[in-house]
């Protein structure tokens, strides 16, 4: 019999998974809305009333109360007594700076620019194009590029959505056989700096465009791996440094079509040393009917920047059309696995 892990109970009928699955994004903009109003960080302190929350946050008292009331049935927060409201641990993590950066996340994915265009999910499936773009009219990350809070916050969720892959990645592969790693979309440095830490010899590369690299120093230097890591800004499409021994690509080729994904990886090759490596981390989607976070991103992939998750099969395809011969697929403990490629 099939039992509801998380309560006990038996699951529910068919019509009413259903029901629960169309109906997930009520949760999502409740708990987008306290995070956005910080009732994290103002409880921090200690419990607080409705009233109290609301003189803080410019809130209507009686609709803030019933958000809380439906925050504290959800166990992010609890109503030991009568109108007086803490943080329980669920809720602790909702805080500014809390590990695994989840209010970051939440206002990422759950603002404006990123909600709006799933409004628009069936103009996607029906002609294979963005509902980004039919939204807005610019891509996705030429938006983040025009909007630094949200940048921001983008770049935080990446953080902590991937959050315990880094430290998988550099333990399932021998990056200490490389002299100099090239990241290229490398974000703020997080994967690079978790296989530098971890492996001591090789030096480090960290190439992404200006607005997102200009958040790299900080990091690096707070992982102690600043003075092995040069940062070049710059655009992927365009090029990519030269002469690395290793290329990494982590969560790059789902974000773009097929013709943009074989420019990527184009530069790379040409850029790259004879006897170079290319290693791309992404989910390799299972075969079959096997639930993976995987195949849920794919439809994000489609809706936002136009790209799509793969099989293995897929990947061998796209490298071959790129001048590549896919070698293996490494497994971390993560979901996700390194495609590991060599120039054909």
């Amino acid at each position: 019999m099939t039992q509801d892990v998380r309560s006990g109970a038996e699951a529910p009928p068919p019509h009413m998974q259903l029901v629960q699955m169309a109906s997930a994004f009520w949760v999502s903009r409740i708990v987008y809305v306290a995070a956005k109003l910080g009732l994290a960080d103002l409880l921090a302190s200690g419990p607080k009333t409705s009233a109290e929350l609301a003189r803080a946050t410019g809130t209507h008292p009686r609709s803030l109360y019933r958000l809380m009331r439906t925050l504290a049935s959800l166990g992010i927060l609890s109503e030991a007594e009568p109108d007086r409201f803490s943080l329980t641990p669920l809720g602790e993590a909702l805080r500014t700076g809390a590990p695994g950066a989840a209010r970051s996340t939440t206002l990422a994915f759950g603002g404006n620019w990123f909600w709006r265009p799933w409004e628009e999910l069936e103009h996607s499936i029906r002609t294979g194009q963005t509902a980004m773009e039919k939204v807005w009219g610019i891509g996705a990350f030429d938006y983040l590029a025009k909007d630094p809070e949200a940048a921001s916050y983008f770049n935080e969720a990446m953080i902590g959505v991937h959050g315990s892959e880094p430290a998988a990645v550099a333990a399932a592969y021998d990056f200490s056989r490389f002299g100099t790693i090239v990241d290229v979309g490398g974000g703020t440095g997080n994967l690079l700096a978790t296989i530098l830490a971890r492996h001591k010899g090789p030096r480090g590369a960290l190439f992404d465009r200006p607005y997102v690299v200009a958040e790299a120093p900080k990091l690096l230097a707070t992982r102690g791996v600043a003075d092995r890591v040069t940062i070049e800004p710059g655009d992927f499409f365009e090029r990519v440094p030269a002469g690395g021994d290793a290329y990494v690509l982590s969560h790059v080729i789902h974000d773009w079509t097929e013709d943009k994904c074989l420019t990527i990886l184009g530069h790379c090759r040409r850029a790259m040393k004879k006897d170079g490596t290319l290693l791309i981390v992404e989910f390799v989607l299972p075969p079959g009917d096997a639930p993976h976070f995987g195949k849920i991103l794919d439809i994000v992939m489609l809706a936002m920047p136009g790209g799509e998750e793969r099989n293995e099969r897929e990947y061998a395809d796209l490298l071959g059309k790129a001048g590549f011969t896919l070698r293996r697929v490494v497994p971390t403990e993560s979901q996700v696995s390194i495609v590991e490629a060599v120039p054909a």
